[in-house]
């Protein structure tokens, strides 16, 4: 049977992708079992990052990263459990908690029932710090509960509410936040920057524009923004618009400074 003869709101331009579940492709991967990913952004697109969403079957599993690559874990539905040589115990993460695990983390994670979660993971680019620079704390695993993480209004406006999920600071080379629109809020500003973007609706929805693009995005849909691409959006409906952003963060655009 045709789907909708061919037609989808996804779109892929040169500086941004749209791309809705009604054309997710799920894949395996190696180093996980019971795991189907839909891999939103890659190098392959042109970003120095990937995003995934992992599926967990129940008693699915995934083993530590590469040599050198972080990952952050938000979970959407079910529950994870990590062990680390750090803890003597596993941490139960459940819908709303994340997981930020250092480059070289020996951290595996499994689900003991079906479960989907965020998946963010970035080679870790290194601070190069003058003689009497301070880089902050050690980087170690973070365990976290958005619930939690005070909001604060985005630009002193109640209606636009942030939580930042990872801490700030030199030693940190990406953030991770969620972002939650009043009904009819919208950014004050189009925004054109040189960090770039992956971006999951969570809940809700509006309008995005994206370079010269103007879409309708709703929960589910997955937004790549590459660096300078103009941006912008607005809550549209009747209930909050809620989404999770990951941005790359205090580096240097020449690299090693």
């Amino acid at each position: 049977m045709f789907h909708n003869l061919g037609n989808t709101r996804s779109s892929l331009k040169a500086d941004h992708l749209l791309q809705t579940p009604d054309t997710f492709i799920r894949t395996p991967l190696p180093g996980a079992s019971g795991v189907e990913f839909v891999i939103h952004t890659a190098p392959r697109i042109g970003a120095s990052f990937a995003m995934m969403t992992a599926e967990f079957a129940a008693g699915g599993a995934l083993s530590p990263t590469s040599t050198g690559i972080q990952r952050f874990v938000y979970v959407l539905d079910g529950a994870l459990d990590l062990k680390t040589s750090e803890t003597t115990a596993p941490s139960i993460l459940k819908p709303g908690q994340y997981a930020y695990l250092p480059a070289n983390s020996d951290c595996k994670i499994w689900a003991t029932e079906a479960a989907k979660a965020v998946l963010i993971e970035k080679p870790y680019q290194p601070v190069q710090p003058g003689p009497n620079a301070d880089t902050g704390p050690e980087i170690e695993t973070i365990i976290g509960d958005e619930s939690s993480v005070k909001s604060e209004p985005l630009g002193g406006d109640p209606s636009l509410q942030v939580k930042h999920l990872m801490p700030d600071g030199p030693v940190w080379d990406f953030a991770v936040n969620t972002m939650t629109y009043d009904p009819g809020a919208s950014l004050a500003m189009v925004e054109i920057h040189v960090m770039e973007h992956g971006l999951l609706m969570l809940e809700g929805g509006g309008i995005y524009r994206l370079g010269d693009h103007w879409y309708p995005v709703s929960e589910g849909d997955f937004i790549w923004m590459a660096p300078y691409c103009p941006q912008w959006f607005g809550a549209l409906g009747k209930k909050p618009a809620k989404y999770l952003i990951y941005k790359d963060w205090y580096r240097h655009p020449l690299g090693e400074k």
